[in-house]
């Protein structure tokens, strides 16, 4: 980019706009050296994919068109900035859905290259985790538990901006599996709020099994739970005898929470990390947040867990990992290409 603008004159400090559309919120906000939000706009599609049981990526992308332009002015409003004040533009490289990915991608290269000011690609990842540094200093060694609607994943950072992942799901990403269970059970989308606040019911658990998988292995699985689920609902009619919603979400959700909590746990002890990080969607779950407070407080960990705001997706999230990468001058080529599988390690 001839004629790029990497900083303001007497001006110290670096305002990121960030735009992140990876699947069905339209966002943009304004952040200032990575850890102040100035704005921080969302545009929530959940009601029109209510209607479908789950996100349908077309419609995802075509909303994502009707609103991007209108949020990123909202998000320059309320932040009481014009454009020109922008030091560079973020935005979410991947994974994700390539169509809704493509909206944010082609709005923030036009941004980047009208302003003059350098573009940087984000991993959708990482913005979940550097959502905690908004809130807090993070401290390194540190161990993230990543739990949303297409992620569940253990990640080591052994220091600021560099990511091993020691642990995935083999299947479902344990929203995913909220969803299917609330399905089951009939209750709407998303399902994951409706499961916790059924959970938070009762103290009488329908049990339920617990897939550990491997000794030595950090990665999670939650189809074989979702079965469990499913065949006692069966059985259950075959037999003529009621089921109660509230006991078998909170056996479901215990069994959840139980491996979720316990593995991160023994990855921390084995990695010897001095921070618990929760992030994604899912962290925005009482049982799970209430749980890991009580086990970080019982092994002297301390432990950042983002407002119910910067859980979910949120552009804010994606500045604050940006900045990680404006601070090394890791600047995006205007050719960027959305990619659906971007790898966190390569990041």
């Amino acid at each position: 980019m001839s004629g790029m603008r990497t900083e303001r004159a007497g001006e110290r400090k670096c305002r990121i706009l960030a735009i992140e559309t990876s699947c069905d919120e339209t966002s943009a906000a304004v952040v200032e050296d990575g850890k102040r939000i100035l704005s921080n706009v969302v545009s929530s599609q959940v009601e029109t994919h209510r209607l479908y049981g789950g996100v349908v990526p077309e419609i995802a992308s075509r909303k994502h068109v009707e609103s991007i332009t209108w949020i990123i002015e909202q998000a320059l409003k309320e932040a009481k900035l014009d454009a020109s004040s922008i030091d560079a533009v973020a935005v979410t490289q991947g994974p994700g859905l390539v169509g809704s990915l493509l909206v944010g991608l082609v709005s923030a290269k036009a941004l980047a290259a009208g302003l003059g000011v350098p573009l940087i690609g984000v991993h959708h990842i990482a913005g979940h985790i550097y959502a905690n540094e908004l809130i807090g200093e993070i401290r390194y060694p540190a161990m993230a538990l990543v739990v949303s609607g297409g992620h569940t994943e253990l990640v080591h950072l052994p220091e600021r901006g560099r990511f091993e992942k020691i642990g995935q799901t083999r299947d479902d990403a344990v929203g995913e599996a909220y969803d299917k269970v609330a399905r089951a059970i009939g209750l709407p989308y998303p399902g994951g709020p409706h499961i916790d606040r059924l959970a938070q019911q009762t103290d009488d658990e329908l049990p339920m099994p617990r897939a550990w998988l491997e000794q030595e292995s950090y990665d999670f699985s939650f189809s074989g739970l979702k079965s469990a689920v499913l065949a006692v609902l069966n059985q259950a009619r075959m037999k003529g005898e009621p089921v109660i919603p509230a006991r078998l979400a909170r056996g479901f959700q215990e069994s959840v929470i139980d491996v979720l909590v316990e593995k991160t746990m023994r990855a921390c002890e084995a990695y010897g990390v001095r921070q618990v990080l929760l992030a994604g969607g899912v962290a925005a779950n009482k049982g799970l947040r209430a749980a890991m407070t009580a086990r970080c407080e019982a092994a002297g960990l301390p432990l950042l867990i983002p407002p119910l705001s910067l859980c979910t997706d949120n552009a804010a999230m994606i500045a604050a990992a940006a900045f990680l990468k404006w601070e090394r001058g890791a600047f995006s080529p205007l050719e960027l290409k959305a990619e659906p599988l971007l790898a966190l390690e390569t990041w």
